[in-house]
């Protein structure tokens, strides 16, 4: 099984870019969005070969929203963490068979650290909520979490401590996570591999200098670890200011 996490930053201007040629050459079982910043009724996405869409849109219009493609009918559709919705749009849980498919947008805790209390709160109970899915069947969770977690995974570490995204406190909280039952794919592989970023920022030349983050992951439930075959990232892939991440792991969509 193969699946696809992309912050598009903007579906439809990345619609504009090539988003549809690569989302056919790469023929993912599932296929998942952050910021679409649209609403319902915005986009006609023709994806073809029966792939079922689900969006989780925010409120405010052009602003965050989730969404997923899948080649099979999940079991279930859940949008939110406690509550079947949620307004900013940021999160989208699919139940199948053999696993729960989770798809994020994390809380930006903003430039000047304002939102910073409130992205710690969400990632509490974030973290609660896929415990008790983890405690039902084996969880995937995939997504733009807007945090680099060890200084090898950004450019210029030293540069950006206690920067957004970089805090001590927003990596506390991903070391939490992974310490309750999750390994990050991509680490879990490839645990000294340096300079592969998933974000670049838009000033110019950063992107052809590689000056990157990596902050779009892949995690998995620790026991679905001997069914991993592949991460990566696929930092060659334009149309956003990120990158796609995929996986690959020996494990039925059903």
């Amino acid at each position: 099984m193969k699946l696809v996490s992309w912050n598009v930053n903007g579906l439809r201007a990345c619609v504009n870019k090539g988003f549809t040629d690569y989302f056919k050459e790469v023929d993912a079982d599932l296929f998942c969005l952050q910021e679409t910043k649209l609403q319902e009724g915005q986009i006609d996405l023709d994806l073809g070969d029966g792939y079922k869409q689900y969006w989780n849109y925010a409120e405010k219009k052009g602003y965050s929203g989730t969404a997923v493609f899948s080649k099979v009918e999940p079991l279930s559709v859940r949008y939110g963490i406690e509550e079947d919705s949620e307004p900013e749009g940021r999160i989208l849980t699919l139940e199948f068979e053999n696993f729960y498919l989770v798809t994020l947008y994390t809380p930006n805790a903003k430039r000047d650290l304002s939102r910073l209390p409130y992205r710690l709160e969400w990632e509490d109970r974030f973290r609660e909520y896929l415990r008790g899915l983890d405690a039902v069947k084996p969880v995937l969770v995939c997504g733009d979490l807007n945090v680099a977690h060890n200084e090898i995974d950004l450019k210029n570490a030293k540069g950006n401590h206690n920067n957004s995204g970089f805090t001590l406190e927003e990596r506390g909280k991903m070391t939490d996570l992974l310490a309750a039952g999750f390994l990050d794919t991509f680490r879990h592989l490839y645990p000294e591999r340096t300079d592969v970023y998933s974000w670049w920022s838009n000033m110019p030349g950063v992107r052809a200098r590689n000056v990157g983050w990596r902050i779009d992951y892949f995690l998995a439930s620790a026991r679905l670890a001997p069914k991993i075959t592949e991460a990566s990232i696929a930092c060659d892939i334009l149309g956003s200011d990120h990158c796609p991440v995929v996986l690959e792991l020996e494990l039925e969509l059903a």
